[in-house]
Order: structure tokens, then sequence, then C-alpha cells
């Protein structure tokens, strides 16, 4: 994502050497990818969401949502092991 905002925002630069609307396209290209883009503590994504605090920690659903995908990643090493012994014991000796 970083790298094709950093393409298109050179061609808008070059194409903007003879029309000074691609300046501003490239500069509105930028402003939203600083805003929206790259995940940044701009905005936050719902305004009735209010911010947590910082002895609260991570909200309920979030932290379910982390233990259900880590015991269903727990369960598929499991069945890895179990299922192909061999490729499990060399990956352990590798790593």
């Amino acid at each position: 994502m970083r790298g094709t905002v950093a393409a298109g925002t050179i061609v808008l630069v070059i194409l903007g050497l003879g029309n000074r609307l691609w300046w501003l396209a490239a500069v509105a290209l930028l402003y939203l990818y600083a805003t929206h883009g790259r995940g940044s503590p701009g905005t936050p994504s719902s305004p009735r969401a209010p911010a947590p605090t910082a002895g609260t920690g991570a909200a309920p659903d979030s932290y379910r949502a982390y233990r259900d995908r880590r015991d269903r990643q727990a369960k598929w090493e499991r069945r890895y092991r179990r299922e192909r012994p061999f490729e499990a014991r060399r990956q352990g000796r590798n790593g």
C-alpha cells in the first residue's frame, strides 16, 4: 500500500510539471493516505465509540476474538503434529 501511494504521488508530481491540477491531486492523495490509509490514530472509525482509558485495557469483544483465533491456531497445530509427526519433529529441530 505504501509503495503504491508513493508511486502514485511521484507520477502525479511528474504530471504536475505541466499542470498544477495534478499537484493538487498528489497533495490530496497524500492527505487521504495520511488520514485514512495507514491505520494512524487520526479520527476514530466510529464516532460513537468511547476512547479507551488508561486503566480499562482491551475491549472484551476484541480479547474474545483474540482468544478464539489463538485457540483455533493451537488446534490446527496440534492436529498437524498428530497427523504429520515426522514433519513436526523436523520443524521442531530446525526452528
